[in-house]
């Protein structure tokens, strides 16, 4: 009596295989996306800004005196601040921020998602420190409005996890930022809020600090020292480091 081949059950067992791991693959995104709600939902609940804060930031702001001539004679102030709006900045300014901090500014929603994967490929990856940041405007703005904790004090792993808990803080407060404001509003309280340091608080006291005349006066190259401070202001000081300002490559993006 001749015998019946036995059944190959290979391709059975691959088919399965391939079955498993389609399930796990899709259980593993489930639970990443449910862990994100989870940990935005937890972080909206933290120490954010609240819509209050958003809606009405505190400024210092300085007491401007004015002689019998409508002219400026003087000024008592805790933070040298004089509050400009959108339209009264210069567009050299305007020009030189949006060209070398957020190229996309006016098309994002507050965060930059091909800029963050532009440096989680060219810089995390690459190591290519030349490529760029992530950090919208807006990003740079929350980053004003709330206190960043120590982290001197902390090891490698919870210093990377504070980092971590930071920056995603900073990205729900640029969201909200961009649903209570316009993009010039923003600019202009990003411009407004920025220490200058050597008691210039704004861009406004920051061009008289370090040119001696408003903002709406500076030149192309002067504005573009400014803009320049705000990547690191003590860096990128012009009193001290007058090579170091970055204005050669400012003033290539403006031309």
């Amino acid at each position: 009596m001749e015998h019946l081949p036995e059944h190959d059950n290979q391709p059975t067992s691959k088919s399965s295989w391939v079955k498993y791991i389609i399930i796990a693959m899709w259980t593993l995104m489930i639970l990443g996306v449910l862990l994100a709600a989870y940990i935005f939902y937890s972080l909206s609940n933290s120490d954010l800004p609240s819509f209050e804060e958003l809606e009405n930031p505190q400024y210092d702001l300085a007491s401007i005196i004015y002689d019998s001539n409508n002219k400026t004679f003087g000024k008592y102030y805790i933070e040298n601040r004089e509050p400009v709006r959108y339209e009264e900045l210069s567009p050299n300014i305007i020009n030189a921020l949006v060209s070398t901090e957020d190229a996309r500014f006016f098309s994002h929603k507050g965060i930059d998602v091909r800029a963050l994967f532009r440096v989680g490929f060219k810089t995390v990856l690459l190591s290519n420190e030349d490529s760029g940041g992530g950090s919208t405007i807006t990003q740079q703005l929350a980053k004003l409005l709330f206190k960043r904790p120590n982290l001197r004090r902390l090891n490698k792993v919870q210093r990377l996890k504070k980092l971590v808990e930071i920056k995603l803080k900073e990205w729900i407060t640029a969201v909200r930022l961009e649903k209570s404001y316009t993009k010039e509003e923003i600019m202009a309280m990003y411009l407004n809020k920025f220490e200058f340091i050597n008691g210039a608080h704004g861009i406004q006291a920051a061009a008289e600090t370090y040119f001696d005349r408003r903002q709406d006066e500076l030149s192309v190259a002067e504005s573009a020292v400014l803009v320049g401070m705000l990547k690191n202001p003590s860096l990128y000081n012009p009193r001290r480091f007058a090579e170091k300002h970055g204005i050669d490559e400012i003033l290539c993006f403006l031309k």
